[in-house]
């Protein structure tokens, strides 16, 4: 089981989180949210805690942005992942790793978010498998990006493909055994 700690911006948490050992930890590139992270201050600090971070993936979050910034900002961020939360076609990932394959920048692999509800079609997830080695199933909400509620786990039975995934949504301290036993 991989752990993923998102939407950090201030480096005291940073550092705080960092000192958990998760697998990930996640930065919103998305303007319209209140955990936007971008800026001086967290490259200040990424750069300068670099070792203290070392082992940990960073992932940058982006909802239906353009590819030449995903490039830059994976670049200066120095990314190892970026998480596609929005509307992003699997032609639009095929792009994205074409691009790293042919540039000199800094590469990240790619995670497509699924935002999951009763109706939402598991087929759609298998289109990705050629571009993304993970995925993540979170809540589906009003607008793209955590909700920090629960969606319906069981629903993960109807997901037949073989690209792994996070498993996102409103997961604390009190859903350990439940979330040991989905898939």
């Amino acid at each position: 089981m991989k752990i993923k700690i998102c939407g950090l911006k201030e480096p005291d948490n940073i550092a705080a989180v960092a000192q958990l050992d998760p697998d990930l930890i996640g930065f919103i590139f998305y303007p319209k949210s209140t955990r936007y992270a971008a800026g001086d201050k967290l490259l200040n600090y990424l750069e300068e805690e670099s070792e203290a971070l070392s082992g940990i993936d960073r992932v940058g979050v982006f909802v239906n942005e353009e590819i030449d910034q995903i490039l830059s900002l994976a670049h200066d961020y120095r990314l190892n992942y970026v998480q596609l939360h929005g509307d992003e076609s699997p032609a639009y990932c095929q792009e994205l790793q074409l691009l790293w394959s042919v540039s000199s920048m800094h590469r990240a692999r790619i995670i497509k978010a699924f935002r999951i509800d009763e109706s939402f079609d598991w087929s759609r997830a298998n289109a990705y498998a050629a571009y993304c080695p993970l995925l993540i199933f979170d809540t589906q909400g009003a607008q793209p990006g955590g909700t920090g509620e629960q969606w319906d786990w069981s629903l993960l039975d109807n997901y037949t493909g073989v690209t792994p995934f996070l498993l996102s949504g409103g997961i604390g301290p009190d859903d350990v055994k439940a979330v040991q036993a989905v898939n």
